[in-house]
């Protein structure tokens, strides 16, 4: 790939992957723009040692633009975006509204000075990352090609960012329809850099460790090969990754999507396995897609070891699931799932599993 990095108007970075032969990127940001003012903080909470971020300038964010004034596309006479180029293949830029951000100042205190919550600066990183310059496509509609430059990409900003002082874990993800809450259409996903280890990836690591202790194996190894004996959840398997419905799956669709090594994080796989996570993801996005003949409102999450700590233990894998339990109709997260974070599903595992095999 071919990397580009420029600066916006305001000084944030925008680095552009493209393919070789690409032209080169040097046009200018012409906006006026103030730079940008993040006040983030985080705050953790006293009875479950979780951390929430608070980002009160985000409500000011971008809120459902016409497709003629879309901040992602690239920029058109008479109407810049947050992409100066005419055209792109993968661009990728720190987020205008982050919920972290480097800029971030203040010292570390606790709430009402009383020592019981403690305060600290929500410094991390937040960027966009634009998967296509098509304002009308999808991830689903992206060659194998450029599914494989998006995963580059997502490599070389995890490297980069677990690299920063203070973050310390890296979260690339992709919210796509309104029934997820999307406000901005254009395909694109995001990166967090948290500032910490986050609540699901600290209990995962919990799991894993005492499942090592008492096994000597890792626990996503061991239900990896049982999912690959078994068949009955597994929806695309290819060489080098196999896509399953998890046994004990939240949600009305639900995919995890593993590869057969164990790696940490997206940076270290290898060509191969990049190359065949592009033909398994597309093939997971087709029939996800025509589930419901129509497109599937999701979250793609990937679960990645921490940046600077008990990487031994992770096991790199990619999580794609939708609120969508019919055509028409909406999981909500009611008391049980909001209030005392118990999941119960309107489907077993292996009737996901059967209907996304079906899908023509």
């Amino acid at each position: 790939m071919k990397r580009t990095v420029r600066h916006l108007a305001d000084g944030r970075e925008i680095i552009y992957f493209d393919s070789p032969g690409a032209p080169d990127r040097t046009a200018e940001d012409t906006r006026d723009l103030p730079q940008v003012a993040a006040a983030s903080e985080i705050r953790r909470d006293p009875l479950t040692g979780e951390w929430v971020a608070m980002a009160a300038h985000r409500q000011t964010r971008t809120y459902k633009p016409p497709a003629d004034l879309c901040p992602l596309c690239p920029t058109k006479p008479g109407k810049p975006s947050e992409i100066p180029e005419p055209d792109y293949d993968v661009a990728v830029f720190e987020n205008r509204f982050p919920s972290f951000s480097r800029t971030v100042i203040g010292d570390s205190s606790t709430v009402d000075g009383a020592g019981l919550v403690p305060i600290a600066p929500g410094v991390g990183r937040c960027e966009v990352v634009c998967f296509t310059s098509d304002h009308d496509g999808s991830f689903a509609g992206l060659t194998a090609k450029q599914v494989r430059a998006v995963v580059d990409a997502w490599a070389d900003r995890t490297a980069e960012l677990s690299a920063m002082d203070g973050v310390e874990q890296v979260f690339p993800f992709e919210n796509r329809g309104e029934e997820i809450g999307v406000t901005l259409h254009h395909p694109h996903g995001q990166i967090y850099g948290y500032p910490f280890v986050t609540p699901k990836t600290e209990r995962m690591l919990e799991v894993a460790r005492a499942y090592e202790a008492e096994h000597g194996r890792p626990v996503m190894g061991d239900v990896l090969a049982a999912e690959r004996e078994s068949g009955a959840r597994v929806v695309v398997a290819g060489e080098h990754w196999t896509a399953f419905v998890p046994p004990a799956a939240r949600w009305p669709v639900q995919v995890q999507i593993v590869p057969h090594r164990q790696v940490p994080d997206i940076p270290a796989l290898s060509d191969a396995e990049r190359d065949d996570f592009s033909d398994v993801y597309l093939e997971v996005l087709r029939r996800c897609d025509g589930l419901y003949d129509r497109p599937l409102p999701y979250i793609a999450a990937w679960n990645q070891a921490p940046a600077k700590r008990d990487r031994e233990l992770g096991w790199l894998y990619l999580e794609v699931f939708s609120v969508l339990r019919s055509k028409d109709k909406l999981k909500y997260l009611a008391g049980s799932e909001s209030g005392m974070a118990v999941w119960i599903n309107d489907a077993t595992p292996e009737q996901i599993a059967d209907r996304l095999r079906a899908t023509p």
